[in-house]
C-alpha cells in the first residue's frame, strides 16, 4: 500500500535533517528525499566584509570542520591578494588540516558510526550508544578519545585554539612555530600513528566481518577529489573527476565555475552540484573519504599506501559499495597520523619565514582543501579595496546530496519489511555512511526524538517512534 515514511530527525549526525521516502501500493520505493532543514545564509551576510577578516570568520561555520573552512578561506584570500606563502607557512596549514582529519575521523568511527559498526543494527538502541559502545568495546573508546586530544593538541599550538583556529592568514600564516613544540608534537603525532594503526585493525576487522553490511549500499557514480600528481593530498592539487567505469579527466581549482553547476531545489537548503562532462550536462558525482580513495593512485606514506593497496585488491576499482565509505575513512586517518609524523619531523617547518606581504590591489580568490567529508571550495569576490562583493561556498553534503538521496531510497528498500526500530536506524545508517555535516545546526543534550509515519491515502496505518 502507498505511504510515506518519514524521519525527523535524523540522528547521529552532525546537525539536523529529515528524511521523507514515498512508498507506492506494490511495496516500491518511488522517491527519496534528503532535506537539510537549518537555514545558513553565510554567502549573504558576509558580503560587505573585509575579505582579510574572511579565515577567522568562516572557522566559526562549523566547530567540527573549522580547520577546513578556515584554509579553503585563507588560500582564497592568498589568491585575492596575489601572495603565495614561504615554504614553512603551506607545512603548518598541512599540519593544522591533518589534525582535523584526526579529530573528525576519529569522533566520526567512535560517536556516530561505532554503535552501528561495533554493536550492530539490530541491537536495542538502549545500548546501540556511545554508553554501550564504552561497555562492550572500551579499548575502541580510549584510542578514539586519545586521539582526539592529541588532535585538539596539534590545533591548539598550529592554529591558535583548538577549534575555530585563527592563524592562517593572507599570504601564510601568523606566526612560526617553535623548536620545542615542534618536538612536544612530532611525539604526540607519533602515538597518534600507534592508536590510528590499532584502531585500523580493530574497526576494519569488525566492519569485514558484517559482509552483509558491506554489500547493502552498492551505487555507482562519478567521485570528485583533490589529487597532486595523481597522489592523495587534502590541501593542494588539481580536481579530478572518476566516472563509474574508472575514466578519468582533471581541472584546475580557478576554473570549478566551468565543470561544476549548482542548483537549489524547493526540499532542502542545501544547493545540489552536478559536474559537466564533454562540455554535456551536469551529471551527479560523490565526494569524501571514497571518492578520495577512488580518484588518486597512490599515498605517500608507507603505512596508508598498503591500507590502499589493500582496499582496492579487496574492493575492486572504483570502489562503489557506499558501506566501505568507513574503510576509506579508517585509511585517511591512518595517512593523516602517518603524515603529520612526517611533515613534523622537516626542519623547515620552525622557519621564521612564514608570511608573504601582500601587494598587489585585491582581485578574486578561489581556495579549496578536501575537509574530512569531501571537497570545500570558497570563492570570493571584491572591490578595488577589498571588500567582499560576492560569496559562494561548496561543502561536502551538498555535493553528496544526490548520492544520499540514493542510499536512503535503498536503504528504505532494504529495511522496509523490519520491525520499526531497525527501519528508522537502517534508514540513518546509509545516511552515516557519509558522515554529512550540515553545520550551524541546534544540538541537545540526550536522545534525539525520531518518528516514522506511514500514510495509506491520508490515513495513518502506522507510526514508529523513539521519544
Amino acid at each position: 500500500m502507498a505511504r510515506t515514511i518519514t524521519i525527523d530527525p535524523v540522528t547521529r549526525i552532525e546537525g539536523h535533517a529529515r528524511v521523507e521516502v514515498e512508498v507506492d501500493d506494490d511495496d516500491r520505493v518511488t522517491s527519496s528525499v534528503f532535506k537539510v532543514l537549518d537555514f545558513r545564509g553565510w554567502e549573504t551576510f558576509l558580503r560587505g566584509t573585509q575579505v582579510e577578516m574572511m579565515p577567522s570568520i568562516t572557522a566559526r561555520i562549523c566547530g567540527t570542520c573549522s580547520s577546513s573552512h578556515h584554509l579553503a578561506s585563507a588560500k582564497a584570500v592568498d589568491k585575492v591578494f596575489g601572495v603565495a606563502p614561504p615554504p614553512a607557512a603551506v607545512l603548518l596549514r598541512y599540519v593544522l588540516n591533518l589534525a582535523g582529519y584526526i579529530h573528525s575521523h576519529g569522533v566520526h568511527i567512535f560517536a556516530l558510526a561505532g554503535p552501528d559498526l561495533l554493536l550492530g543494527l539490530d541491537v536495542d538502541p538502549a545500548t546501540r550508544n556511545i554508553v554501550g559502545l564504552i561497555d562492550a568495546a572500551p579499548q575502541v573508546a580510549r584510542k578514539a578519545l586519545r586521539l582526539r586530544a592529541i588532535s585538539t593538541r596539534i590545533g591548539e599550538a598550529v592554529g591558535g585554539r583548538g577549534i575555530h583556529p585563527v592563524t592562517a592568514v593572507a599570504g601564510g600564516m601568523a606566526s612560526p612555530l617553535s623548536v620545542a613544540t615542534r618536538n612536544q608534537l612530532r611525539k604526540e603525532a607519533e602515538e597518534a600513528l600507534t592508536l590510528a594503526e590499532e584502531l585500523f585493525g580493530l574497526v576494519k576487522q569488525a566492519l569485514f566481518a558484517r559482509t552483509d553490511l558491506i554489500e547493502l549500499l552498492p551505487l555507482p557514480t562519478h567521485y570528485l577529489s583533490l589529487v597532486e600528481d595523481g597522489a592523495l593530498d587534502h590541501y593542494q592539487g588539481d580536481l579530478r573527476l572518476r566516472s563509474p567505469d574508472g575514466e578519468a579527466f582533471e581541472f584546475a581549482v580557478d576554473d570549478w565555475t566551468s565543470y561544476l553547476v549548482e542548483e537549489a531545489t524547493p526540499s532542502s537548503y542545501a544547493k545540489s552540484v552536478a559536474c559537466r562532462v564533454d562540455g554535456g550536462r551536469g551529471v551527479p558525482y560523490r565526494v569524501g573519504p571514497l571518492a578520495r580513495i577512488n580518484c588518486c593512485d597512490r599515498i605517500d606514506t608507507p603505512r596508508a599506501q598498503e591500507a590502499f593497496e589493500e582496499f582496492r585488491s579487496i574492493a575492486g576499482f572504483p570502489c562503489h559499495q557506499t558501506v566501505l565509505y568507513h574503510h576509506a575513512r579508517l585509511i585517511e586517518l591512518l595517512y593523516a597520523a602517518e603524515k603529520l609524523v612526517e611533515l613534523l619531523g622537516e626542519d623547515e617547518i620552525c622557519s621564521e619565514h612564514v608570511r608573504t606581504i601582500a601587494a598587489q590591489t585585491p582581485g578574486k580568490g578561489t581556495g579549496a582543501v578536501e575537509a574530512p567529508r569531501g571537497l570545500l571550495i570558497h570563492d570570493y569576490g571584491v572591490d578595488d579595496q577589498g571588500i567582499l562583493t560576492d560569496v559562494n561556498l561548496i561543502v561536502a553534503t551538498q555535493q553528496n546530496l544526490a548520492g544520499i538521496n540514493a542510499t536512503v531510497g535503498m536503504s528504505a528498500k532494504e529495511y522496509l519489511s523490519q520491525p520499526d526500530d531497525l527501519l528508522l536506524n537502517g534508514i540513518e545508517f546509509g545516511i552515516r555512511c557519509y558522515d554529512p555535516c550540515l553545520s550551524c545546526a541546534t544540538h541537545r543534550v540526550g536522545e534525539m526524538k525520531l518518528e516514522v509515519v506511514v500514510r495509506h491515502r491520508g490515513e495513518i496505518v502506522r507510526t514508529a517512534r523513539r521519544k
